[in-house]
């Protein structure tokens, strides 16, 4: 998965110090405040995660601007990051899911256009 959307970032816009926690935040989808209170202790009670900290925010690329169009698909990428294999079920249900009501439409339509059903078995 190499898609900029899948990608860590460091996150400048929403962010307190270098932006780690803020990229941290937007990429797991946990509220930033509990990615940087998770920090400080981590970091009061080791010492070493400070460390790690500053070497990431020299690491970590800025986020792109307009990495998301909207809030929705942002939360799609972070479930798709989280568990790939159940977005991917659950896009494989939503389209069974459209092919079963869309079956449905035809079904009904054709059913009531013997005309329509004629062409269509004669294209077959």
């Amino acid at each position: 998965m190499n898609s900029p959307r899948t990608t860590l970032y460091r996150d400048k816009h929403n962010a307190k110090l270098m932006g780690v926690c803020a990229g941290v935040a937007d990429y797991t989808g946990v509220n930033v405040l509990w990615v940087r209170l998770a920090t400080v202790a981590l970091c009061l009670g080791l010492g070493w995660p400070i460390f790690a900290y500053f070497i990431a925010g020299f690491f970590l690329n800025k986020k792109p601007p307009h990495l998301y169009r909207d809030a929705s698909e942002q939360k799609y990428w972070q479930s798709v990051r989280q568990s790939p294999k159940r977005t991917a079920r659950e896009i494989r249900a939503s389209f069974r899911d459209v092919d079963r009501r869309l079956a449905a439409v035809e079904s009904h339509y054709v059913s009531s256009n013997p005309r329509l059903t004629a062409e269509i078995e004669r294209l077959r």
